[in-house]
This record gives structure tokens, sequence and C-alpha cells, in this order.
């Protein structure tokens, strides 16, 4: 556990925070269907929302892998529009310090989307991308190859994300 985050745990608002994320995450352990993948994402998102004080995310690490799932290539593209909405979300609050940190976690579900991402959801995950890993720069070196690998199957030329 971050030393930040240790310190984090004796603000009773931050606490109220965390549990009110872990509520959400709960969330998914019942969803059978695709359409309980979007009501969970949408409770989590209002859940992440409710304190925006707070850079640091609890339960960062299952929260990553809630996401992950949700990027699933068999699940339709509303789900993975949803779930992207989510990491928009998550990059605003967290900021470039923390998703630096923590790039390994949200990487794992967002650089193989691409490969399999249905027409609509591309232009928003180029979107995520150039908003957020980008201008990471240097910090993004770790990454770099599953980035650039990550890219590479979604690029057809004559397609209209070529060109961007």
């Amino acid at each position: 556990m971050d030393p930040e985050e240790q310190d984090l745990l004796g603000d009773y608002r931050y606490r109220n925070y965390s549990s009110a994320i872990e509520k959400a995450l709960r969330n998914f352990e019942s969803s059978s269907e695709w359409a309980d993948l979007i009501s969970s994402l949408g409770k989590l998102n209002k859940a992440l929302q409710s304190n925006l004080k707070y850079s640091l995310l609890p339960r960062r690490l299952i929260i990553s892998k809630r996401l992950s799932q949700c990027l699933h290539p068999a699940l339709p593209s509303g789900v993975h529009l949803k779930a992207l909405e989510t990491y928009e979300i998550i990059f605003k609050i967290i900021g470039t310090k923390w998703l630096a940190k923590d790039l390994f976690l949200y990487s794992s579900g967002l650089f193989p989307l691409l490969a399999n991402a249905a027409m609509s959801v591309r232009p928003v995950l180029l979107g995520l991308y150039e908003k957020y890993f980008l201008p990471l720069q240097k910090s993004l070196l770790p990454g770099l190859q599953a980035f650039v690998i990550g890219l590479l199957p979604g690029l057809e030329e004559g397609s209209e994300i070529y060109d961007r």
C-alpha cells in the first residue's frame, strides 16, 4: 500500500469514498448478462464521481480488473463504450501522476482492445490514447511496446482511423 494511501485511510471521507466504491464493485459479482455489466459500470461511475477531491483511487486493482473484464471481445460494443467512459472518469480523477504510476493496471485492458473493437468504439479508444496516454511522454516508456503492439492490429490502410 502506498504511503499516501496510508495517510488517506485516516480520513473518514476517504473511507466513505472507499466503501462506496467497494459497494459499486460488488454489483459486478452478481452480473450475469451484458446489460448487468452496463448497470454495474454506471453505479461505479457514480461512486467514482461522488468525491473528486482524492486523486488516489481506493481498490485500484479490483477496479482495473473489472474494467478489463468489461472489454472482453465477446461483449457488445455498448459495454465497451461504457467501460471506456469509466476509464475516462478515472483518468480525469487520477491525473498523469497516478496514471504513470498505475500504467500497468489500466493498460492491461485498454491496449488489446483496438484489434477487436467495433467501429463505434475505435474513435473513443483513440481519443483516450491521445488525451491521457500520449501526454505521459517518457512515463509511457515501460508500456510503450504493448501500446504499439495494441495499435498495429487496428490500423487498416484506408480506414478512417488510419490517418489519425
